[in-house]
């Protein structure tokens, strides 16, 4: 069974944390489908029936990307919006096709991890914050799973820590 990783990140090449993510992930490919979606929809038009082929065809899916103003990079909003439709992923017709499936995120946020708790200066954990991902995976039936994170990637982190960190997403992933 392959886990499918659905990366977006809108500047991939200056990344070093979802950059070096990836490597890892590649030296893996009979246990993980990486699905860059700038890279395959550069022109943002996203193909719906591929996608959703896609999905039916794995049952873990993992949404990789940059946490930044407290959200998912925009075009992994409109797939979101786009392919989670209405008698496919929820809905009457042929609906839930994503009942069953593992879903969770594996999220780099620039800020501290001591930033994001009740006492910190944003107020709200990381898991607070991307709530709205989870009542939604729950909402088309999907089992979700706790997120994956790198926090202080603003913070120039060293190369040890970015490889441990790398380690720590496949151990993430073979245990989801």
């Amino acid at each position: 069974m392959k886990t499918l990783i659905i990366v977006t990140h809108p500047n991939l090449e200056k990344s070093k944390i979802n950059k070096r993510w990836l490597e890892e992930l590649d030296k893996y490919p009979e246990k993980y489908i990486v699905h860059d979606l700038h890279k395959k929809y550069p022109d943002w038009d996203i193909d719906i029936e591929y996608e959703h082929q896609l999905l039916e065809s794995v049952e873990q899916i993992v949404l990789q990307f940059p946490f930044y103003w407290f959200n998912c990079p925009p075009l992994l909003k409109k797939w979101l919006d786009q392919v989670l439709s209405h008698g496919w992923a929820y809905g009457k017709g042929s609906g839930y096709k994503l009942e069953g499936k593992k879903v969770s995120l594996a999220v780099t946020a620039g800020i501290k991890d001591e930033d994001y708790m009740s006492d910190g200066r944003y107020k709200y954990t990381l898991e607070q914050l991307t709530s709205p991902f989870e009542i939604s995976f729950l909402y088309v039936k999907a089992d979700y799973k706790p997120l994956y994170a790198f926090y202080a990637a603003e913070y120039e982190p060293s190369d040890e820590l970015i490889a441990k960190s790398s380690e720590g997403y496949i151990h993430y992933l073979d245990n989801l």
